[in-house]
């Protein structure tokens, strides 16, 4: 695809480098983790399909009712926010204090000379680079300079589907059991599957490999970076004390992609004069990005911070109820960080499901004593977070004659 710069006789080729390294160059991208679409302009769903089981008993006439398994794709989108790259630079700053860039020409008519444009753009490349990485990890679209578009994490803190996991243990080797112990048997011998730490936790976790009693490592050399067979990652930026498992692969196999475009090949950097009149130079780079996952029930989170922000939680508006006598309906709400499920309804109950919901229906109770019992409700990835909903219809109350 070509770049054209305008007003300049910058080297085109460079450019295409410097372009590449700044929309896509990013940490996350380098080390081959994040599929990364080009030429997303709008709308674009994430090309992943996935099946249920299909195999059964042959039948001479199979009818449609027959039919087991279907073909799930995702839903989730990339939708690229546009941002850009803008700064100002006066050529003439660099007479006395970089020779061998010096501007050229009349000083009414200075110009800014190819090797200076290439050792600039070099620079605003490598920042444009460093800032993407972090908004490929951290971001959250906004309407500040700080809020381009939406991350990785963003989109895994919300989605339902990703297994969140709670441990207080403080060594990372047992953090690691913990969040290998949770990683579905799917995809826990898959190829692609990684962790992904901060650079400080994955220190951690070299120096306690380093002092293990009868396996001293070499305090010469860092340990290898995996964890029983699951290679791990560590990326600048990451927040450290949080541990997430997924796929990981530069193509259609990853769990985590990224879309980039281009708006306009001729203005995706340009470098001019500010005003004809004026001394200053501008630089201006613009391009799209957006990144989402495919599937949140590939993604294990473990979050160890003093203030997790993806904590696994469920909460009921209600958690007792006491009906009178003659019985009666009471709606409850969850709110949950995942899909939950609903436990066994005691005898004298019953239960009707909605999104989010449910209501609690009580039998009239003609009995002489109270009608009790509990309803447990608890995420389905990860049943020991839970609560109990405690139940009583009261009995009615006799009043003896005279």
């Amino acid at each position: 695809m070509p770049i054209i710069i305008k007003n300049t006789n910058y080297n085109g080729e460079v450019l295409a480098r410097i372009f590449t390294l700044a929309v896509m160059g990013c940490q996350i991208v380098e080390k081959g983790l994040i599929a990364v679409i080009p030429n997303v302009d709008k709308k674009l769903s994430i090309p992943r399909l996935r099946t249920g089981k299909m195999l059964q008993k042959n039948k001479e006439m199979p009818k449609l009712t027959d039919a087991k398994g279907n073909f799930e794709y995702s839903e989730n989108e990339l939708n690229p926010e546009e941002f850009m790259a803008f700064t100002t630079f006066n050529p003439n700053t660099l007479y006395n204090i970089w020779r061998p860039f010096q501007p050229k020409g009349d000083l009414v008519f200075t110009e800014l000379p190819p090797s200076a444009q290439n050792a600039l753009l070099d620079a605003l490349s490598r920042q444009v680079k460093f800032e993407l990485g972090l908004h490929y990890i951290n971001g959250v679209f906004g309407k500040t300079d700080d809020e381009l578009f939406n991350g990785i994490l963003y989109r895994i803190k919300n989605d339902k589907d990703v297994i969140r996991i709670s441990s207080s243990e403080t060594k990372m080797i047992k953090r690691l059991y913990a969040l290998r112990a949770a990683i579905p048997e799917t995809i826990k011998e898959h190829p692609n599957l990684r962790i992904l730490m901060s650079p400080s936790d994955f220190d951690d976790y070299d120096t306690e490999l380093t002092i293990r009693e009868h396996k001293n490592s070499d305090e010469t050399k860092i340990n290898e970076k995996s964890f029983k067979g699951i290679k791990i990652e560590t990326l600048v930026g990451w927040p450290s004390g949080l541990l997430i498992a997924t796929l990981c692969a530069p193509d259609e196999s990853s769990n985590l992609f990224a879309g980039v475009h281009l708006p306009d090949d001729e203005n995706v950097i340009q470098i001019d004069k500010y005003m004809p009149a004026g001394e200053l130079y501008f630089f201006k780079m613009k391009m799209k990005a957006d990144t989402n996952i495919a599937f949140g029930e590939e993604v294990v989170v473990l979050d160890t911070r003093e203030s997790p922000e993806f904590a696994p939680s469920i909460s009921l508006s209600l958690e007792s109820k006491t009906f009178d006598a003659a019985g009666g309906s009471q709606e409850i709400t969850v709110t949950a960080t995942s899909d939950y499920k609903i436990g066994a309804v005691p005898a004298g109950f019953s239960v009707e499901e909605s999104d989010g919901k449910f209501t609690v229906t009580a039998a009239a109770n003609t009995g002489e004593t109270d009608v009790t019992g509990t309803i447990t409700v608890s995420l389905s990835n990860n049943p020991s977070v839970k609560k109990v909903l405690s139940l009583t219809t009261s009995h009615q109350e006799v009043i003896p004659e005279g």
